[in-house]
């Protein structure tokens, strides 16, 4: 038997934004394809988390951004450089490779 998934109850909010803003998010959410709404959560969701690991949507993306950053490591450094930084984390936040 399996439990019913909790549903999140979202409030709905009101916000004044400057045109040109407002321009550039809706912009943005359709080359996303996704709703504005969704792409002002994911931005905030973005801004805030500390371990902005966790609510990476296309991972492949996300590593190739971090290379990108440091392009005078090598790929042993870069891997050697991820585990030293998973054994630093709490055991409850590990997960297998």
């Amino acid at each position: 038997m399996t439990k019913p998934a909790l549903k999140l109850k979202k409030e709905k909010w009101t916000l004044s934004f400057d045109p040109k803003l407002k321009k550039a998010v809706i912009h943005e959410a359709k080359t996303r394809g996704v709703y504005p709404v969704q792409f002002l959560e994911d931005l905030v969701r973005e801004k805030i988390n500390p371990y902005g690991h966790t609510d990476v949507k296309d991972s492949v993306k996300h590593v190739r951004e971090l290379r990108k950053k440091n392009v005078d490591k090598t790929e042993e450094a870069f891997i050697e450089e991820i585990l030293q930084w998973i054994k630093k984390m709490p055991l409850s936040r590990q997960r297998p490779l």
